[in-house]
């Protein structure tokens, strides 16, 4: 496991050490005490690979900003300082995306509508809050000025769940998916886009910038972003906090924003760093949380599956961090007794 940086905001912090479960890379955090024998729905894991220090964080943090609302996250740091960048947004952002949208600095509840859902409006503010968030958590990082981040920075996937609605923003190549049941079991919903140099809408902003777009001889399958007339840095996703070398050549830390109406047949999202995705497919993590001995237990079934399956498939090389939050939108069952509702 890697180390906390307790670079955060005071309020984080604080609940941090009131009302957690804070374990290195993975935060759970609660708007109340829990007591003993409250239930958590969702977990967090985070599994250190061989490549050196842990440089991924994630947070779970239930009853955000309405009863039942959550927001969680996972963020995978890169480069020498990105264990820092990582831990630094998963304890700044989610005080930080309240206070975009409320335009306070406390987390407060937002009254819902007659029926109970979410008004459309308040969807649109939350896409502004995302953008908005993002751009000053990129502007803190950079105003660090004991921390070098040319070269560093971290990913991040981040989930809200206000009453029925789903907020996804998404930086990086880490991702989402929702675990919605059909008739024929368990089906994996992707919810972001990995973005990536490969993509051509991202390649062709970089190139717009006088950045790069090349892949190493020995590695086709990975473009990277390089600087105009420097092999360097290489950096392997297209839009990501820190890594200021590259801000003016085409990355950027402007999240994609997406939109999910929960239904009855959804059962739980899943969101992983780039060492999960780069072994194990959509289907195979949903089917895996599925068949999880329990909510607790989920997000460390997945890691340590993925762990293995590096083992298999890429026995000679170093083993990625493999980081994931579950979040389970109804209570867990056994597969057996799930039908989809008609």
């Amino acid at each position: 496991m890697g180390i906390c940086i307790s670079i955060a905001s005071s309020e984080i912090h604080d609940q941090a050490e009131d009302q957690h479960h804070f374990h290195e890379n993975v935060l759970y955090l609660t708007e109340t005490i829990p007591s003993i024998g409250t239930h958590t729905h969702g977990s967090l894991y985070s599994k250190q690979g061989t490549k050196g220090l842990n440089q991924d964080a994630a947070i779970l943090y239930q009853e955000y900003g309405i009863k039942g609302g959550a927001f969680c996250g996972v963020f995978d740091g890169h480069g020498k300082n990105g264990h820092i960048v990582s831990n630094m947004v998963r304890n700044r952002l989610p005080s930080l995306l309240v206070s975009q949208k409320y335009g306070v600095a406390k987390l407060e509840p937002t009254p819902e509508s007659d029926n109970g859902r979410r008004p459309r409006k308040d969807l649109v503010k939350w896409k502004q809050a995302c953008v908005s968030a993002f751009k000053v958590m990129d502007k803190e990082i950079k105003l660090q000025h004991n921390l070098d981040c040319s070269t560093s920075g971290t990913t991040a996937v981040v989930v809200v769940r206000q009453g029925e609605d789903l907020v996804i923003a998404n930086l990086g190549d880490s991702r989402a998916v929702l675990g919605t049941m059909t008739e024929k079991g368990i089906k994996a919903v992707q919810l972001t886009t990995d973005l990536k140099p490969g993509l051509p809408s991202e390649a062709e902003r970089i190139r717009n910038c006088k950045g790069r777009v090349l892949a190493l001889k020995e590695e086709p399958h990975i473009p990277r972003v390089w600087l105009p007339h420097e092999d360097s840095p290489g950096l392997a996703m297209s839009r990501a906090f820190g890594d200021f070398l590259l801000k003016d050549h085409g990355l950027i830390a402007v999240p994609d924003v997406f939109y999910h109406r929960l239904s009855p047949n959804d059962h739980f999202i899943v969101l992983a760093t780039d060492g999960v995705w780069d072994v194990l497919n959509n289907d195979q993590v949903a089917s895996i949380v599925m068949e999880a001995e329990s909510e607790q237990e989920a997000a460390r079934t997945v890691a340590e599956a993925a762990t293995a399956s590096w083992k298999r498939k890429f026995p000679s090389s170093k083993v990625d961090d493999c980081t994931v939050v579950c979040l389970f939108l109804q209570d867990k069952q056994h597969p057996n007794s799930l039908a989809p509702e008609t």
